[in-house]
């Protein structure tokens, strides 16, 4: 299995709305792209002074999967228009790791 991560910032102001679009559109559309290859995805939340940091952690079979969705340079970040409007500034790209352990409670 491979964690795919990648973080972005928005303003307190808009991380409500950034947070909604991930839940009801940005999620479902990977799903959607990534078939039975993708297997979770969850968003983190950091409020910080001045602006508000996300981090996302998504899981897939393979990295054939995750080239349905950023193209042939897996790394590429994907960002929708519409998370791009809500974003102040975010990764470029995003990093892959192999799970090696997890433990479940």
């Amino acid at each position: 299995m491979i964690r795919r991560t990648w973080h972005g910032w928005a303003t307190p102001e808009n991380a409500a709305a950034y947070e909604t679009l991930v839940r009801q559109d940005v999620f479902p559309e990977i799903a959607a792209k990534g078939g039975a290859g993708f297997l979770g995805a969850e968003l983190l939340r950091l409020n910080l002074d001045d602006e508000v940091e996300f981090m996302t952690i998504m899981s897939f079979d393979t990295i054939d999967t995750i080239k349905r969705l950023a193209g042939e340079d897996a790394t590429l970040a994907y960002v929708p228009d519409k998370a791009r409007a809500l974003l102040s500034r975010w990764d470029a790209r995003a990093r892959h790791f192999d799970l090696r352990v997890e433990e479940e409670a």
